[in-house]
């Protein structure tokens, strides 16, 4: 009977449920936020493996190179740029868009003179993405080169200038000049030409460096290229009372 006696009193006693209660509590506390701790782990995991695994598309602009033989060769009719659209694992696609390591080219090597259909290619792209060249093909026009030396013409936009003043003869820094492009398009140039506005309150000596332009019959400027690309043209400008000051000097001495 005592026995019970100590057992009754223990259940009985106020600081035994105080004990058991506090226990529970701890042992609750610990699997609760070990359960969050867990998640959170597996959460911070997973976010790192979807950005490492997600899978990006881009499209972006590239220079197309064309490997020619340039000494015999002009290519006209190809595009400048082309666009390739590039897909594959997210950091991968930002790296390659932000540094454009990779080239776009067109091999016309083994082509001679003539149109021709050409496919594009790429290289140094990283093998991990894939990628479309928009467009595939391209066509060029292949002709053959042509050089050619023609004289430096300075074309005055008028003559008429402020009263009282007048033009002399325009000089220019370049004689001649080189013209290089398709035989088609050098045999179009008539001349090459230094184009000089004249202003009509013109009453000073005109010095100007001006671009060089290749000109048909027509008037039309013609794509060619041009060695120097600038000349400086100076155009006297005089007076006529210092043309008849000029000449009564000359009739008395």
């Amino acid at each position: 009977m005592k026995n019970n006696d100590k057992h009754v009193g223990l259940f009985n006693n106020r600081w035994f449920f105080r004990i058991i209660t506090l226990i529970f509590a701890v042992l609750l506390f610990v699997y609760v936020n070990g359960s969050k701790l867990d998640n959170v782990r597996h959460g911070s995991d997973n976010g790192k493996n979807s950005i490492l695994t997600s899978n990006k598309k881009k499209t972006i602009s590239m220079p197309l190179e064309l490997s020619v033989n340039s000494d015999r060769y002009v290519v006209s009719g190809y595009p400048q740029n082309v666009k390739v659209e590039i897909q594959g694992p997210a950091a991968l696609v930002t790296t390659t868009t932000n540094t454009q390591n990779f080239k776009i080219s067109a091999d016309l090597t083994s082509l001679g003179a003539g149109k021709h259909k050409v496919k594009l290619t790429q290289s140094g792209l990283n093998n991990d993405l894939s990628y479309q060249i928009k467009p595939r093909t391209i066509t060029v026009d292949i002709q053959a080169r042509k050089t050619v030396t023609v004289p430096v013409n300075v074309l005055l936009s008028q003559k008429e200038i402020a009263d009282g003043y007048k033009l002399g003869k325009a000089t220019s820094s370049a004689q001649t000049a080189t013209i290089t492009g398709s035989v088609d398009e050098v045999n179009k140039v008539d001349r090459v030409v230094a184009s000089i506005n004249v202003a009509k309150d013109t009453k000073k000596d005109i010095n100007k460096r001006v671009t060089l332009q290749a000109i048909d019959q027509n008037g039309n400027t013609v794509s060619v290229v041009i060695t120097p690309q600038t000349t400086n043209v100076v155009v006297p400008v005089t007076s006529d009372e210092s043309s008849s000051s000029s000449s009564s000097e000359n009739s008395s001495s």
